[in-house]
């Protein structure tokens, strides 16, 4: 049974405002620490043309770890701070202790698709894990995306390599693992929530999906915007926490505010992992729309942050992404395909709110612990 497990997460000490992205990693190193495993966490960082903006990145990214019991366990390769062009830097660990790490660990968790495979083969075993469901088999069948060969192939989605999927399975024996929330960091929410179904999200990208003839936008912009007239068919609030960035999401904004919506900057109020876990805690409840890959491809996908809304004992409001073996529709858990669906769900969680708010943690805690994902990550890794 693998017990040192070094995780490899992406883009997390870059994005020092993503509250939320930082936990998507974090239950997964959480979960296999209840199971008993010595983690460490590996990441690249790149540095930018801003030398002290770098520096608060990494104190932010390391300050976070050391508060939520990762303190010590970090190994950063960063590009050189002298732009030295080539040379990486080790941070957090020292180079001595990092290679002792990398040289013992029984296995490699490994998020980061474009991993290097330099880095990929100084490791005895590993497994890739795919949290994009349907993008990640269309990118590599298609060579858009290249990923250096692993001992272990595991996937979040449902559908993956099953025979009625739309999308390839590359060839791969996957190995199906439920994303998983961390019970014990994620409580059911004390005291009285507040009166706005809410999420999280990015807003625009340049995220499209080419699969061959067919192209189109893949971001919450194109998901959400179709929905935009949902506040005038409900009294529920609805508010979105958004990473707003250009002149077109303003506009946006105004388009969305004009409709009823109320609008929040997620740098502000869910920009660090504990501030994150605080929003959505206050909130009545998650309405969320899905990006269009998983609605196209029905990969039964189902967001992490969805996850933190259930085991925070909220109840959720999500864009139906095909038939599912594991996600319910009508108790805790709501999946739309239309505006009416949407507001009816609202009446029906109004209607008995303790009821569906009982029904969401219960689902988080029978569905989705850290504890059993990472059992099942660490069987499947010893066989």
């Amino acid at each position: 049974m693998p017990r040192t497990v070094v995780l490899c997460a992406y883009n997390v000490a870059n994005f020092p405002v993503g509250g939320g992205h930082f936990w998507v990693y974090l239950q997964y190193a959480l979960g296999l620490r209840l199971m008993g495993c010595d983690v460490y966490w590996l990441e690249r960082f790149r540095r930018g043309p801003d030398p002290a903006r770098d520096d608060a990145s990494l104190a932010a990214f390391f300050s976070r770890l050391e508060s939520l019991g990762m303190g010590g366990r970090a190994i950063v390769l960063a590009d050189a701070a002298d732009g030295a062009s080539g040379r990486v830097e080790t941070l957090g660990l020292s180079e001595a202790r990092a290679n002792a790490v990398i040289d013992r660990a029984d296995l490699l968790l490994n998020f980061h698709y474009a991993i290097d495979p330099a880095l990929l083969g100084r490791f005895r075993r590993t497994a890739m894990v795919d949290i994009d469901p349907g993008l990640f088999q269309i990118w590599m069948s298609r060579g858009q995306l290249v990923v250096p060969r692993h001992d272990l192939y595991l996937t979040t989605g449902e559908t993956v390599g099953r025979p009625d999927a739309r999308f390839p399975d590359c060839g791969l024996p996957w190995v199906h693992i439920r994303p998983p929330v961390c019970l014990e960091q994620w409580p059911r929410a004390e005291g009285p929530c507040g009166d706005a179904m809410t999420t999280v999200s990015a807003w625009s990208s340049s995220d499209w999906v080419v699969d061959g003839d067919v192209t189109y936008e893949n971001t919450k912009r194109a998901a959400f915007l179709p929905f935009k007239e949902l506040p005038r068919m409900t009294s529920q609030p609805l508010e979105l926490a958004l990473f707003l960035r250009t002149a077109k999401d303003e506009a946006d904004r105004r388009v969305m505010l004009d409709h009823g919506w109320r609008i929040q900057d997620s740098r502000e109020v869910a920009g660090s992992p504990q501030a994150y876990r605080s929003y959505i805690g206050r909130s009545r409840g998650e309405f969320s729309c899905a990006k269009a890959s998983c609605v196209r491809l029905q990969n039964a996908w189902v967001s992490d942050r969805t996850l933190c809304y259930l085991a925070s004992g909220r109840p959720v409001v999500v864009q139906h992404t095909g038939p599912s073996d594991i996600l319910p529709n009508g108790e805790g858990m709501f999946r739309f395909t239309t505006l009416a669906e949407a507001a009816a769900a609202f009446a029906a969680i109004d209607a008995d709110y303790d009821r569906h708010a009982r029904a969401a943690r219960a689902l988080a805690e029978a569905r989705f612990d850290a504890r059993a994902v990472a059992a099942r990550i660490l069987e499947v890794a010893a066989a």
